[in-house]
């Protein structure tokens, strides 16, 4: 009893949940709101003898290519500018996509779909740089470097639209293949 499996693979059967894309609108849409305040607010302060400075996601890349860190300010870039964006670029095409019971490309959107699965957890990177060196660089007067507003409001950004992802119901994309409104 219990739990119902499939005869030929065994694998547990889940029944479909109902609200499934509203789910993923709220949580993307609470993702995308949080993820301006994480690019205007500082992500990091940074406090010495001489000097008080707060930076944001992109003064911080924009430091690192005045200091010639070309790599690691690409690094940055990518990890919470480019693909927080891509993310919500490719959960809303999902989940419009699914809406409008499109035929179109169902093997690349279930595709996209894995993409955005795997990359979620690569999101955090920026929220690991800043507590990694808050940890590191605490020396009492003489320097210190603490997270801003900016790094609890990406991290929730993130972690909203891994929910939001989470909660999209990859079956919905192979419905629109059924004859039946």
């Amino acid at each position: 009893m219990g739990t119902p499996h499939c005869d030929r693979c065994h694998g547990r059967l889940q029944s479909r949940d109902a609200q499934s894309l509203q789910k993923v609108w709220a949580w993307l849409i609470a993702g995308i709101i949080l993820f301006f305040p994480a690019n205007i607010y500082p992500m990091l302060i940074t406090r010495t003898l001489v000097e008080h400075t707060e930076s944001t996601i992109l003064g911080g890349v924009v430091d690192l290519v005045h200091h010639h860190a070309y790599g690691i300010a690409a690094v940055v870039f990518v990890a919470s500018i480019l693909i927080p964006i891509g993310k919500f670029i490719a959960i809303a095409y999902l989940a419009l996509s699914v809406q409008r019971r499109s035929i179109l490309n169902m093997h690349q959107r279930h595709k996209l779909y894995d993409f955005v699965e795997f990359i979620g957890r690569w999101s955090m990177i920026d929220v690991f740089v800043v507590a990694i060196l808050s940890a590191l660089v605490q020396l009492n007067t003489i320097a210190s470097i603490n997270p801003g507003i900016a790094a609890l409001s990406f991290a929730l950004s993130v972690i909203f639209t891994m929910f939001s992802a989470q909660s999209f119901d990859p079956r919905l994309i192979w419905d629109a293949d059924r004859k039946d409104p």
